[in-house]
């Protein structure tokens, strides 16, 4: 059960650097464009991706527990009319969903930190 936990936790502390390394890239080509300072290109950056992250948990754990059969079974000509086909979603899915709603909420927040933490513009002291 350890060995397990200390796997999840090195996988998560590879997304969350991975995630900022591509953030603060991203967000000094952004400011490079724009001609901002480099602390506040970069912290634009966190903030941006760490909402979208935010917003993107919060709709992916509402997904209701109704999933849609196979796409070949109801399929309709015209998108959102016609006939369609839905199933009860496993548990396994809807663990899935919390799942990734917790990861989603939790990398958001924490690269919300890190931009604020990077954001001179206020003291944290």
């Amino acid at each position: 059960m350890r060995r397990m936990l200390l796997d999840a936790g090195r996988r998560f502390v590879k997304l969350l650097a991975g995630i900022s390394v591509a953030t603060t890239v991203g967000g000094l080509a952004v400011g490079a464009l724009a001609g901002e300072s480099l602390d506040r290109s970069v912290s634009l950056g966190f903030y941006v991706v760490g909402s979208f992250l935010l917003v993107a948990g919060f709709f992916v754990g509402n997904r209701g527990p109704v999933r849609p059969k196979s796409a070949a079974e109801g399929f309709s000509i015209v998108p959102f009319f016609g006939t369609r086909s839905v199933r009860w979603a496993s548990r396994e899915e809807q663990q899935e969903t919390i799942n990734l709603s917790a990861i989603f909420v939790v990398v958001g927040l924490i690269l919300v930190l890190i931009g604020i933490a990077v954001d001179s513009r206020y003291g944290l002291l």
